[in-house]
């Protein structure tokens, strides 16, 4: 069986069809081994590595409709649209804006609740299967905010997280008690809010490590393959690579798990959902006392992860080609932001900017399952909780591909849409 992708989603969906006694090859046009800008591991290598059930919510968020198209045009705008003539562009905001509604948020984080409620079990299963890199507990996970309505509006999202059916444990923390955890927070933060029960990881180290979990169980690898066409010969798949100097290849199966490329590939068998690039940027700093957790500022956008010694600092959610170039702009945006927020922070000096695409959904829900055709199934579209779902949609991927049924859970996800929101 193929998986045209090798970042964190298509890697545990081959995982766990190994797990299944399935062989499988992995086709991925760039690289896995982690590296800076467009180093490999797709939308995964430079992201913050939160493994967060609590805030795995909705993109599209009634919020998007008091921002007004204006807030987007803004360069430092954590939400960032680059004017452009792009009809796929156009398609994508039209029923971006069209969900973002509070009944459509709540019937979409209903759904999402049904995997984050299993995402961590799916980490602990991975590592009892080997796989050689660490998740660590968010001691603390620390939401923070420069003004009360700030972390009052964060609260009743959780409220309605909860409502949906994924719980989330949190309490206020007096911001001089933060600050004994969190030295680097700077003294314009006067409201936090500490989230108990998430997790933390290197998503590159992790990346890695699955990659070599899947090879060690005999998986194959292929780097430096781009998948041109799937042509369904209705007993087996056919893919052709858009280099045509590699001969085209034949599996039973595929799994389309390509990321932000995913759409042109699944089209042809009724995918009609477009998968947008929302590019996220991060560099790393060194700080001298790292916190034991993450910190979150949500009125910026902003997250910040200790990687080693290193604090990496990550934000922005911009629309754009996902093969783009870099816009410093970004960075500078972030950097701006975290001075307010962060004290002790030499934000000059920085390492490893990284720009990746996050394959993003007009509805906010990742495309899992079946396509027109009983032989490719998709796998793509999480936005920003690529991480965090990635091992429950590989188990469930594989499920429904072994078994032959498709679990319940998977319903809203339709890559077809059949039950559109």
């Amino acid at each position: 069986m193929a998986v045209v992708g090798a970042g964190m989603v298509g890697l545990c969906t081959a995982w766990y069809l190994q797990e299944r006694g399935v062989g499988v090859t992995v086709l991925e046009r760039d690289r896995v081994t982690p590296g800076p800008v467009h180093g490999g591991a797709g939308a995964s290598w430079g992201s913050a590595g939160w493994l967060t059930p609590g805030l795995a919510t909705p993109l599209p968020e009634p919020a998007v409709l008091s921002y007004g198209l204006r807030m987007f045009l803004r360069p430092d705008s954590p939400v960032f649209l680059p004017p452009a003539a792009d009809p796929v562009l156009a398609r994508f905001l039209t029923g971006f804006v069209r969900h973002s509604t509070q009944a459509r948020w709540r019937r979409a984080m209903r759904a999402l609740s049904s995997l984050t409620q299993r995402s961590l079990e799916a980490f602990d299963e991975l590592a009892d299967g080997g796989v050689a890199a660490p998740t660590r507990a968010a001691a603390p996970f620390l939401a923070c905010f420069q003004d009360r309505a700030g972390a009052e509006a964060f609260r009743t999202e959780l409220d309605e997280v909860r409502h949906c059916g994924q719980p989330v444990d949190a309490e206020d923390l007096d911001p001089l008690t933060a600050r004994d955890l969190a030295p680097l927070l700077s003294d314009q933060i006067t409201d936090v809010i500490q989230i108990h029960g998430q997790r933390y990881c290197d998503p590159g180290r992790f990346v890695a490590a699955l990659a070599d979990a899947v090879r060690e169980r005999g998986g194959v690898i292929r780097e430096g393959i781009t998948v041109d066409k799937v042509i369904d010969l209705g007993s087996r798949v056919v893919l052709t690579m858009a280099d045509h100097a590699s001969p085209p290849v034949r599996f039973d199966a595929v799994v389309l798990a390509g990321g932000a490329w995913l759409s042109p590939l699944a089209a042809r068998f009724g995918v009609r959902t477009v998968v947008q690039a929302g590019r996220g940027y991060s560099f790393s700093v060194a700080v001298k006392e790292p916190p034991t957790g993450p910190l979150y500022f949500p009125a910026a956008r902003v997250a910040c992860t200790p990687i080693g010694a290193e604090l990496r600092v990550a934000g922005m959610m911009e629309f754009r080609r996902p093969d783009a170039p870099p816009d410093p702009r970004r960075i500078d945006a972030i950097v701006t932001a975290a001075r307010r927020l962060l004290r002790g922070v030499d934000l000059d000096a920085r390492a490893l900017e990284w720009v990746g695409p996050r394959p993003c959904t007009p509805d906010g829900l990742p495309l899992i399952g079946p396509t027109l055709s009983p032989r490719v199934h998709v796998a793509g579209g999480h936005g920003m909780w690529g991480i965090t779902l990635g091992p429950i949609t590989g188990r469930l991927v594989a499920e429904t591909l072994v078994d032959g049924r498709l679990p319940a859970e998977l319903a809203p996800f339709d890559p077809l849409r059949r039950g559109s929101l």
